[in-house]
């Protein structure tokens, strides 16, 4: 990625909503060169698609939490059975394999404190393969709307 790609990247993560020719009059380019190179981004995987950020207690989901989880016996078929159940679960919005003392991490977004204590006690903890699991409940959550590329290490 060049710069050019870096600042297109940039302006699409804060507004994905933008026009091409409104992108490309903030890049200085001229439209026909806007859209190549954002199908070129698009074509490489840089850009997988476009989303609407939703207030999670707008859905009904004003409580969350991260869950970590450890499953045994550790091996592909069990952690594979694991991951594509969990995300099929409603309470949950990511899953994320992880390394070290845990094996996966849920974001889970529920109504209320019951309903999450209902979803652990109802759902996860009695899944034969789970051994495991706490939960921190999300307080506050600040993300960073458009990082940018980090330097080439090397």
């Amino acid at each position: 990625m060049d710069e050019l790609d870096a600042r297109i990247v940039a302006l699409l993560q804060s507004d994905a909503r933008l026009s091409n020719r409104e992108l490309a009059r903030q890049l200085g380019i001229a439209p026909s060169t806007c859209l190549e190179r954002v199908r070129a981004l698009t074509r490489r995987g840089v850009i997988r698609g476009y989303h609407a950020d939703i207030d999670p207690a707008a859905l009904n989901r004003s409580v969350q939490a991260m869950v970590s989880v450890q499953v045994r016996p550790l091996s592909r078929a069990v952690i594979d059975t694991f991951k594509a159940s969990a995300a099929k679960m409603p309470e949950v919005l990511h899953v994320f394999v992880l390394a070290g003392g845990d094996d996966f991490l849920l974001h889970v977004g529920v109504p209320d404190l019951d309903a999450l204590h209902a979803f652990l006690l109802d759902r996860l903890s009695k899944r034969r393969e789970v051994t495991g699991f706490r939960t921190s409940v999300i307080f506050q959550q600040v993300s960073n709307p458009a990082p940018g590329m980090l330097p080439a290490t090397g």
